[in-house]
């Protein structure tokens, strides 16, 4: 017998925490297994647990009984949607998490719309039970609302609500009075037997199956990842596939593999209902259907809402290109992005007339994510400011729109309003909590998002937390001011003294430590004004035989603003670049050479006005 049940939930609602419990009391490890003491098990990527969320949705099973239970947990990021869509068809019911003190969040509504067009069975946990200021029967009633708005069938109104201490793997079907008191998962695992459907066991009829995710090893090469809709594969069998261009080839399986907690076990047969893993299958791609080779039949292709934000990724051409990375050339890097293309659907390509590679996808936290892996494999190569993907609806030209949605400390709650005013967006509601916070909801253009986090963090003191979920595309609007200030650029190459970032922080905030090497051009701080300035960071005090008081003291330099790979995309401006080495992170202006930079500015003037005149 199989269950195959996914679990979704908004960001930090605590869906891979639940996992942990499932596969610790499910006696998937023995009792002295590293992964017993662990946290965040399936979070196995670097990023993952550095950012503590999950990017990358993964599969694990574990049994109960006699009964095996595949678990898809996926990522509850709404940058990492596509992760959910691609996955959500493996699975015949799932478990839909909510914060007992947030409630249903942005992310929330997306994942279970997604499910309930699926047609999936839903079991809803109310987590984190035990926190100051949960209202469990308010969330009760705004998880209600929010079904009530989106079935489409009254079947779908007929849950299951559990209520659960997710980290310290405890489940109840009430209430419970005393939370102290011992408890387990034992109520949610009845429940996902009792109220998810088992999966349709047909091995009679020709092979059928969908791709829903793609791994590697060094070892097997290309694993193809989905459930098995009818049917049964074998090692040595011969198949059909069918590729995102309509056409069939044929290609043989090599092994198959089943999964139990974080192992794989190669089995002899694997039959319909069950999540496989297979190899041999290199050409197979997420979407590609996988038939019998006599009775080759198509399934519909996974459905993967379209991108709304682009940014180029180009070659490395400052000075210091190829010093710090071991994949440089255009070449590789294209290769790279194809590859990665594979496996993240929800990502796009496309090579301009420049020859830019111009990478498309939901967010800049899902594009931040792409460059610091390929910096971390490493890669070198420079990124420009992201922009929205606009496009023509009935000649009428339309840009995304998002819901924005602020959880701030009160006392900020209207610096943040007329903060978000400046960048277009409208305040759709305000709700003041009993914890001291407001919830602010927004309609904003995706623009507007833009580089917002860093400023909204630093007008909180670092209490705000943004989330943000794209609704649709509405008429692009007027043009967003210019928020940010000018920039600080070394006028020279050579390594910054503390006596030239002294006369740099005369003039603004500076990014960099003495003893930094730069080259001219590059970004070495932001001035406290709106025009750049060109600094020499490389000059030193002449020495000579004369001192005078106080000025021949110590210098002493305020520590220098160091920025995130976030910080740093969101900080750039239309003429500038990142560039990204193993080891680096340098902003940089595209035209390095002050003279032709200078006359390029004042060209683009010259043809504004011109425009503005007639």
């Amino acid at each position: 017998m199989i269950r195959n049940i996914a679990i979704i939930a908004h960001v930090d609602h605590g869906k891979t925490t639940l996992i942990d419990g499932f596969l610790k009391q499910s006696k998937t490890f023995r009792y002295n297994e590293a992964a017993m003491f662990q946290t965040l098990i399936l979070d196995s990527n670097d990023q993952e647990r550095e950012r503590g969320i999950t990017i990358l949705a993964k599969n694990t099973a574990v049994n109960y009984g006699d009964i095996k239970i595949n678990i898809i947990d996926t990522p509850g990021h709404a940058d990492f949607s596509g992760e959910v869509e691609r996955t959500l068809n493996m699975a015949d019911g799932a478990i839909l998490v909510i914060d007992a003190q947030e409630g249903p969040m942005p992310q929330t509504r997306f994942v279970l719309q997604k499910a309930l067009e699926l047609g999936l069975k839903l079991i809803v946990v109310i987590n984190k039970i035990d926190k100051q200021y949960a209202r469990i029967d308010e969330v009760t009633e705004e998880i209600y609302d929010l079904f009530l708005e989106l079935v489409t069938e009254n079947s779908h109104l007929d849950f299951p609500i559990y209520y659960a201490i997710g980290r310290d793997g405890k489940a109840w079907e009430n209430i419970p009075e005393d939370i102290s008191k011992e408890a387990d998962l034992t109520p949610l695992f009845d429940g996902i037997i009792k109220n998810v459907p088992a999966p349709e066991i047909n091995v009679d009829s020709p092979l059928l199956m969908q791709v829903s995710a793609i791994d590697w090893d060094s070892y097997q090469g290309k694993y193809v990842i989905g459930k098995i809709k009818r049917g049964f594969v074998t090692p040595g069998l011969e198949v059909s596939i069918l590729n995102n261009k309509g056409n069939w080839e044929n290609g043989k399986i090599t092994k198959v593999y089943t999964t139990r907690g974080l192992k794989r076990t190669e089995v002899n047969k694997a039959c319909s209902g069950d999540i496989v893993i297979i190899t041999g299958l290199k050409n197979a791609c997420i979407g590609d259907t996988i038939a019998d080779v006599e009775f080759p039949e198509a399934l519909p292709r996974i459905s993967i809402e379209e991108p709304t934000l682009k940014m180029a990724i180009l070659p490395n051409t400052s000075p210091f290109a190829g010093k710090e990375g071991q994949f440089c050339t255009g070449r590789q890097i294209l290769e790279r992005i194809y590859r990665e293309l594979e496996s993240n659907v929800a990502l796009q390509l496309e090579i301009d007339e420049n020859n830019e590679y111009v990478v498309s996808g939901r967010g800049e936290l899902h594009l931040s994510v792409f460059v610091e892996n390929m910096r971390r494999e490493g890669y070198e190569f420079s990124v420009g400011k992201p922009h929205v993907i606009t496009k023509k609806i009935d000649g009428v030209l339309h840009e995304p729109i998002e819901e924005l949605t602020i959880d701030v400390n009160t006392e900020f709650a209207n610096t943040v309003i007329g903060l978000i005013g400046r960048r277009r967006g409208i305040m759709t509601s305000q709700v003041e909590n009993n914890n001291g916070t407001s919830r602010l909801l927004f309609e904003i253009p995706t623009r507007g998002i833009l580089g917002l986090k860093n400023q909204l963090m630093t007008l909180s003191r670092g209490t705000a937390v943004m989330n943000s979920l794209f609704i649709r595309y509405g008429p692009a609007g007027y043009a967003i001011p210019r928020l940010r200030k000018g920039v600080l650029v070394a006028s020279e190459t050579g390594k910054a003294f503390a006596y030239g970032l002294n006369i740099a922080q005369g003039r603004g905030t500076t990014f960099i430590h003495p003893g930094t090497m730069v080259y001219s051009g590059m970004i070495i701080g932001l001035n406290c004004k709106n025009e750049d300035i060109i600094i020499n960071v490389s000059k030193e005090k002449k020495a000579t035989n004369v001192r005078s008081s106080g000025t021949d003291d110590a210098i002493l330099l305020a520590p220098p603003t160091i920025l995130s790979l976030e910080r740093a995309i969101d900080f750039l401006d239309d003429d500038e670049l990142l560039e990204v080495t193993p080891k680096s992170l340098r902003l940089r202006k595209k035209i390095l050479d002050k003279s032709t930079r200078l006359r390029t500015e004042k060209n683009a003037e010259k043809l504004k006005n011109i425009k503005r005149c007639a």
